[in-house]
């Protein structure tokens, strides 16, 4: 997987960047820890500046939770509802989270879009409760703008210091992506393992 990721990169360069945060934030097949890391990386051998690879990978990722926001906000709670009935299991979630989500969304919405940027699991999946709660659109861009761009310089630093540190600093990137790729997978089916219908 690392290595597909780092020809694109090479390839698309920070259009390569914008495009894989986009795609990571709307379905995430590459996790942005991989991407913006092996940017960091670039940017440790000479091959990248951290200020265009922060613009790119922050303006993807906003991007690609811009739309999933849409979709939640164009979807609505009605539409909604029939779908969480129907998938609800695999989902891991009944229509009373969703509408308890949605209370503390609406009390809490902002801070709750900057604040899941920087968890792995919940980052991209914010975006939905957002738009169903009819966010204001702008307040939504900036925070999560604002969210991703300290994530990312984050990851970028911690991809600069590995290449720096390693040789092969690549091959350690992609066996972590994988690791907490299938720590994310293990929890997932647990989850769906103890999902229990609401009475």
């Amino acid at each position: 997987m690392d290595g597909l990721v780092i020809r694109f990169i090479e390839m698309g360069g920070y259009w390569g960047i914008a495009f894989l945060m986009a795609l990571e934030n709307i379905f995430p097949p590459i996790p942005s820890e991989l991407i913006m890391g092996i940017g960091g990386i670039s940017v440790a051998r000479g091959n990248m500046d951290i200020v265009p690879l922060l613009i790119a990978g922050t303006i993807g990722a906003t991007l690609g939770n811009y739309v999933l926001f849409l979709a939640g906000d164009r979807l609505g709670y009605e539409r909604l509802h029939p779908l969480i009935d129907r998938w609800g299991r695999w989902l891991t979630m009944t229509w009373e989270d969703v509408e308890g989500a949605g209370r503390f969304f609406r009390k809490h919405g902002q801070w709750v879009v900057f604040l899941m940027r920087f968890m792995p699991l919940f980052r991209t999946i914010v975006s939905i409760p957002a738009g169903l709660a009819h966010m204001n659109h702008v307040q939504f861009l900036t925070y999560t703008a604002l969210g991703s761009a300290i994530w990312n310089i984050a990851l970028i630093k911690a991809g600069e210091w590995l290449g720096g540190q390693f040789a092969e600093a690549e091959k350690w990137l992609g066996w972590a992506t994988v690791a907490v790729a299938v720590g994310a997978l293990a929890w997932y089916l647990w989850r769906v393992i103890r999902w229990r219908p609401a009475n």
